[in-house]
């Protein structure tokens, strides 16, 4: 029987990143069976198989771990004790169906060679030398089966796969197709937050059944009691609370997920000031923390209006990563007269209290797009594109990466030590920072890197005044209209 893998895990196992496995499918080198891989074609293209992360992998998770948030700091790799006592029975219930169907092969193989030792004992000559010639055939492969050394491909291929399933469970969404792990004790619901989807949830913490979804298949071990009360009818069925379960096994769940920004409700938070943080004279990067039992949900390269508690406000784009809501950065510049900005820099303290309202905003990523993805910042359009580049890292979707960051003078350039860090992290990642460029020198750089422009989707952010007549030059280079994105700030 074929054993088939699904993308996450066959990329897991095979130490490569989900698109670099996605770029292989759409240049025919794999083929894909209802979304999941063949582990033989996997071992054809990746023959050497071992317990180790390959290097890109590496640097991949370096790359989440170093330059972008974390939800998880500090909390370890291996799974509760009930859970892996779970799911070391359930991987003993396949082992023992494998030993069963592997002496059931051994029963047939031995039945299909008695008969071939009966009729090559038959009287017509032509007919007992083919058998003769069957049987020795036979023999020798089942000679070479047992001679097998335990560092088969397929054998460590298992092993690992088997490895893995200790280690973390895999979570099918139907009917997105969506797929995440779960690792150590968190719930299926952050690890999906963790992974960049956007599953339904309200309270995160079992109050108001928001998250609900449906077993399909698979076991799940509850985390914590909740107050939410699921139904007879609803236990009979399979729902379960995300936020309060974790995957034992592999699981399929149906669950409703936000795919578009109309999906989401609009929320009203009242955050914490967490730091406030200098990146130049008139610069600074504000970081809000929701309380445990609101983390926002939004689109990466969406904004949110904040309000002072003077009552001051403003919208701004947000600057990190979905898979960390409950942690959001802001890069604010201080402009003379404008009274929010005038009180971040001058009067806000740790600890105070700001009221996120939203999120607003259609400038997100084209998830379900693998193509090459170029990101063009200008100016302070550096926020949503920071945002929607590490959303892109953390769902491993997209082929590659190129970022331009055009600024006005080197002291424009206060996230280049994050751009640094992507570069030096991501092979798949080109970073290009532009000084005092004007719009038609930025496009004519980027005309350069690119032969054929309509093969790449474009996301474009900053002012107006630059933006646009950059979107328009992008079109002039017969880029499709559906493949750019603008957003102008101002």
């Amino acid at each position: 029987m074929t054993q088939l893998l699904s993308l996450s895990r066959a990329a897991r196992l095979a130490g490569v990143t989900r698109s670099e496995l996605q770029k292989r499918i759409r240049q025919g080198e794999l083929t894909t069976f209802e979304g999941e891989i063949a582990a033989a074609d996997l071992l054809r293209i990746y023959p050497e198989v071992n317990l180790e992360h390959s290097g890109d992998l590496e640097r991949v998770e370096r790359i989440k771990a170093d330059a972008l948030p974390r939800s998880h700091q500090g909390e370890g790799i291996l799974p509760d004790a009930q859970v892996l006592i779970g799911r070391l029975k359930s991987l003993s219930q396949v082992l023992v169906q494998k030993a069963a169907a592997l002496e059931t092969a051994e029963a047939m193989l031995a039945e299909l060679d008695a008969r071939l030792a009966a009729m090559a004992e038959s009287t017509d000559p032509n007919t007992a030398v083919c058998t003769r010639e069957i049987q020795a055939w036979l023999a020798a492969e089942r000679h070479q089966l047992a001679r097998r050394s335990a560092a088969d491909s397929q054998a460590r291929l298992f092993a690992k796969d088997t490895f893995l399933r200790i280690m973390a469970a895999n979570v099918k969404l139907v009917p997105s197709g969506h797929d995440f792990f779960v690792e150590g004790t968190e719930s299926i619901l952050d690890a999906s937050v963790r992974a960049g989807l956007k599953l339904a949830y309200g309270c995160s913490s079992g109050n108001c059944g928001a998250c609900k979804a449906r077993v399909v298949s698979g076991e799940v071990y509850k985390t914590r009691e909740h107050d939410y009360v699921l139904s007879g009818r609803e236990k009979q069925l399979g729902h379960i609370l995300t936020c309060s379960n974790t995957a034992v096994t592999d699981l399929v769940l149906k669950a409703a997920e936000a795919l578009a920004v109309d999906d989401l409700p609009q929320q009203e938070i009242r955050a914490g000031v967490r730091k406030v943080e200098r990146l130049g004279e008139d610069m600074i990067q504000l970081e809000l923390q929701t309380p445990r039992t609101q983390t926002l949900r939004f689109m990466a390269g969406q904004r949110a209006h904040l309000t002072l508690e003077d009552g001051a406000g403003a919208e701004l784009p947000i600057a990190s990563c979905p898979c960390n809501g409950r942690n959001l950065h802001f890069l604010v510049r201080l402009r003379p007269g404008h009274r929010f900005s005038q009180t971040l820099f001058h009067d806000l303290r740790q600890g105070q209290t700001v009221t996120v309202t939203g999120p607003n905003g259609r400038f997100v990523l084209e998830e379900e797009s693998p193509e090459p993805a170029v990101f063009v910042a200008f100016g302070d359009g550096i926020a949503p594109i920071k945002s929607l580049l590490e959303h892109a890292v953390s769902i491993d979707v997209i082929e590659s990466f190129h970022l331009y960051w055009a600024v006005s003078g080197l002291e424009g350039q206060y996230q280049a030590q994050w751009c640094r860090a992507m570069r030096e992290s991501l092979d798949n990642f080109a970073y290009t920072p532009l000084v005092d460029a004007r719009t038609a020198d930025v496009l004519a750089v980027v005309a350069s890197d690119r032969p054929e422009p309509d093969s790449s989707r474009y996301y474009v952010a900053g002012p107006a005044a630059q933006v646009r007549p950059f979107a328009d030059g992008l079109t002039g280079l017969s880029v499709s209209p559906d493949r750019l994105l603008v957003e102008a700030l101002d």
